[in-house]
């Protein structure tokens, strides 16, 4: 009798304990997909859903505030998207907002994520359908990962190849660098550039002095007045130029 009391003081234990799992195990599923909350019905229309599943989160700022309630096929193009929101957040959600389709990281499940749409405008209504942005597909982003791959495979391989012809003294940038003879006949020659512009200068100082060509130097800056003169008159007709003529 006493083994019987205790097997069925452990049964009823174990049952009350397997009761207790399920209904937190049903609380937490209701409170992830929004069973309890008290909810109203927003649309959008796809071309593709890639990969959106019913029961997927919906997103608005980068919280969750509703679920996917249920994905059908309208045409042989198109696709219909409901979605189950809180209603706390109805406030926020205008009629220009736009729905898209992105992902829990590059790899990650399917989210429809909501955002603002451009300037003001009125608060949705009951069943109202949203304006849709295709989406980016994962194979379009991995191929843009492969074609960067590449370009930087390839850059390196060209500055490995540089390098490798600058350490065993291949092209001119390799002599420039090991040969001081080169930097110094470069040197030379700037020195010799500097020298001969200064001389130039010089001449250029001389000729102005000179009698015969006086008279050219001088036409020729009167020329440069003048033309200084008549900017500077243009310039100041402008400034009393009346605002809006």
């Amino acid at each position: 009798m006493k083994s019987n009391a205790g097997l069925k003081w452990k049964l009823g234990l174990f049952m009350i304990c397997a009761m207790v799992l399920l209904v937190l195990g049903l609380f937490f599923v209701g409170k992830q997909k929004h069973l309890f909350d008290s909810v109203f019905q927003l649309k959008a229309v796809f071309n593709n859903v890639s990969g959106l599943k019913q029961g997927n989160n919906v997103r608005f700022g980068g919280l969750n505030i509703g679920a996917v309630e249920s994905i059908a096929l309208l045409t042989d193009s198109t696709v219909l998207v409901n979605m189950s929101i809180k209603t706390e957040v109805h406030k926020f959600i205008r009629k220009n907002a736009i729905a898209s389709i992105g992902s829990e990281g590059l790899m990650g499940d399917r989210v429809l994520i909501l955002s603002a749409g451009v300037g003001e405008g009125d608060v949705v209504k009951e069943n109202d359908v949203l304006v849709s942005r295709a989406p980016v597909e994962t194979e379009q982003i991995l191929s843009g990962l492969k074609t960067s791959a590449d370009n930087a495979a390839l850059i390196t391989q060209q500055l490995a190849e540089v390098s490798y012809k600058v350490n065993h003294g291949h092209g001119v940038l390799s002599r420039l660098l090991s040969d001081s003879s080169m930097g110094d006949n470069m040197h030379a020659t700037m020195v010799n550039l500097k020298k001969g512009s200064e001389g130039l200068s010089e001449n250029m100082e001389a000729a102005k002095h000179n009698f015969l060509l006086r008279g050219y130097f001088r036409k020729k800056k009167k020329a440069a007045d003048k033309k200084k003169k008549e900017l500077e008159e243009e310039q100041q007709k402008d400034e009393k130029k009346p605002e809006g003529n």
